[in-house]
């Protein structure tokens, strides 16, 4: 069966990554209508050779349409997502706003594909950091059940959108020519800094990227009381995040049980072998698929704990290509309305 398929944000950095994975045949898509705000009402994109127009995303774009993709934010995703299901479409959503709504699916396919059965038209795509770092802990939990959570991230500019990508590059050659420079996506300087804050921060002094990590892992894992602890610093790489994570479990797992997991599960490209490098880095992980997990080793702090390394493209698996992968699903399980 052929989709027809909606993507809202098609202009940006999301969107690039939704033609690029498309375009490789990860759906059969019959049609595609590429939709974004008013500005970009007139711009064309490329996708199997042709070049399509882009239209403003609206209420009314969606009659005929079997899946919308919406990744443009959460005010459009407020907006769009229910008149997408109103149309008859099923909206898979890139932002935050229903992801911890009751009665919508919160979905990595790998991990809890049997939840989209109770869709009603909505299903949400995590945090580009909650999906690697869930995948990980999802595999592991298979040797012991996870007592508690405590990682560090290390995110990519791009995952606050192409003006972010622009904002590192412009301030790298000013920092390197002696000039000024003056922030604007971000509170502080991010050429050659890191910053311990992604997101605003809330009463409790964490962040709400933060405690959307915390919560949209539980929801995942079906964990809902699972000790989640999250630091997030945004760091001057392009593409790709990375994680520490420690992981502590209610009995015993040795590196070697968790190594030989990670080796089985789908999705996750173990980079801990023993040749080379025991880890991967942003710069591998940009544009590719999986996601890598290596350094992994016994915590010395805590009793039956591990410590993982994690890199993963955000834009593909933390974005788009989940999102993908949730149509596929409903695809294979025949969830599509009947035309």
């Amino acid at each position: 069966m052929g989709l027809r398929v909606a993507l809202v944000g098609a202009t940006g950095a999301v969107g690039a990554q939704f033609l690029d994975i498309l375009g490789k045949g990860r759906l059969q898509v019959d049609e595609l209508r590429l939709l974004a705000s008013k500005r970009s009402v007139g711009k064309s994109l490329d996708f199997h050779g042709q070049s399509l127009p882009v239209a403003e995303a609206t209420p009314d774009s969606f009659e005929g349409i079997d899946v919308a993709f919406v990744t443009a934010g959460g005010d459009i995703s407020r907006e769009l997502c229910p008149a997408a299901a109103k149309a008859g479409a099923i909206a898979v959503d890139d932002s935050s706003v229903f992801r911890l709504e009751p009665g919508v699916p919160l979905v990595v396919p790998e991990i809890n594909a049997d939840d989209l059965e109770g869709h009603h038209g909505i299903v949400s795509t995590p945090n580009c950091c909650t999906v690697p770092v869930a995948m990980a802990l999802h595999t592991l939990r298979q040797a012991s059940p996870i007592r508690s959570v405590i990682t560090s991230t290390y995110q990519s500019v791009s995952g606050a959108g192409t003006a972010a990508v622009r904002e590192l590059t412009e301030q790298s050659a000013q920092v390197l020519a002696g000039e000024a420079v003056k922030p604007d996506v971000f509170p502080h300087q991010i050429a050659f800094n890191a910053l311990p804050q992604v997101d605003k921060f809330l009463d409790d002094g964490y962040t709400a990227e933060e405690w959307k990590m915390r919560e949209e892992a539980r929801k995942i894992l079906g964990a809902p009381g699972l000790p989640f602890s999250a630091t997030c610093v945004r760091v001057p790489v392009f593409q790709a995040h990375s994680f520490a994570v420690n992981v502590e479990f209610e009995g015993p797992v040795s590196p070697a049980t968790a190594r030989r997991l990670l080796s089985e599960m789908p999705g996750v490209r173990l980079s801990d072998t023993g040749t080379g490098d025991p880890y991967a880095h942003p710069v591998e992980a940009a544009g590719t698929d999986d996601v890598f997990v290596g350094r992994i080793r016994e915590d010395t702090a805590r009793p039956n704990g591990l410590v993982l390394w994690i890199t993963a493209d955000n834009l593909r698996k933390g974005a788009a290509l989940n999102c993908i992968q949730i149509a596929e699903e409903l695809l294979r399980r025949d969830l599509f309305p009947k035309r």
